[in-house]
């Protein structure tokens, strides 16, 4: 972000300085009038009070203002401190944040893993299941052949490995000491196609289960990201 920052001084009643006569003004001012008046012929002094409402002819002393501007920067100065402190604190918490998250998710992505075996010999016995109620004889050849082309179909461990790695991503890039809030922006997407993914393609309800947990850390994590530079 971008931070502006204008200090001000305004004089109050007890600050305020002792007025002067600006005497040089004043001298020019009687000699005008003297001239103008013998033009006329009928010279006069002028007024005090119309001298006092000629611009300029009151003056207020000027005030050394050095030691109340290094006190305003000192406090300035600490104030930014403050506020460089504070930054890095809550950076550390959200980083502690997104680590925890992404902990999470590596062990969602692990249940998956685990699970994808059962998944496929559990649709492989639910078809075999239902060929033999309709065909007497299976060729053991062309059963596997389709379960083989089934098994491509559901395979998902190139999701999950993109998954891994953008969680790896996340971390490395925590590490970072520069901006990183776009970064982990895109990764946050990308994590989020990946679960998609596997939504579309699983088939099980249990991995959909998983899928959806993952979805919320996901989603907790991108609305941390908004916070971050």
């Amino acid at each position: 972000g971008k931070l502006d920052c204008a200090l001000r001084y305004q004089a109050g009643p007890q600050q305020a300085g002792l007025l002067q006569v600006n005497r040089p003004l004043v001298q020019q001012l009687l000699v005008a009038n003297a001239e103008i008046g013998a033009l006329g012929g009928t010279p006069a002094m002028p007024a005090p009070i119309d001298l006092l409402r000629w611009p300029g002819v009151l003056q207020e002393q000027e005030r050394d203002l050095t030691p109340l501007m290094e006190e305003a920067v000192e406090l300035l100065d600490k104030a930014l401190e403050n506020l460089v402190a504070s930054r890095q604190r809550e950076g550390d918490r959200l980083g502690e944040f997104l680590s925890q998250r992404c902990q999470q998710l590596r062990d969602k992505v692990a249940q998956v893993r685990s699970r994808l075996p059962q998944v496929l010999q559990e649709i492989r016995q639910r078809i075999r299941d239902r060929l033999e109620e309709v065909i007497v004889e299976l060729d053991p050849n062309r059963v596997e052949q389709e379960m083989v082309l089934l098994a491509q179909r559901l395979d998902v461990d190139e999701e999950l490995d993109r998954l891994d790695s953008h969680l790896a991503e996340v971390l490395q890039v925590l590490e970072r000491n520069e901006p990183v809030g776009r970064r982990l922006d895109f990764i946050m997407q990308e994590l989020n196609r990946e679960t998609n993914t596997l939504t579309s393609k699983s088939g099980d309800v249990d991995i959909t289960r998983i899928v959806v947990d993952m979805k919320v850390l996901i989603e907790q994590m991108r609305e941390q990201v908004q916070n971050i530079q």
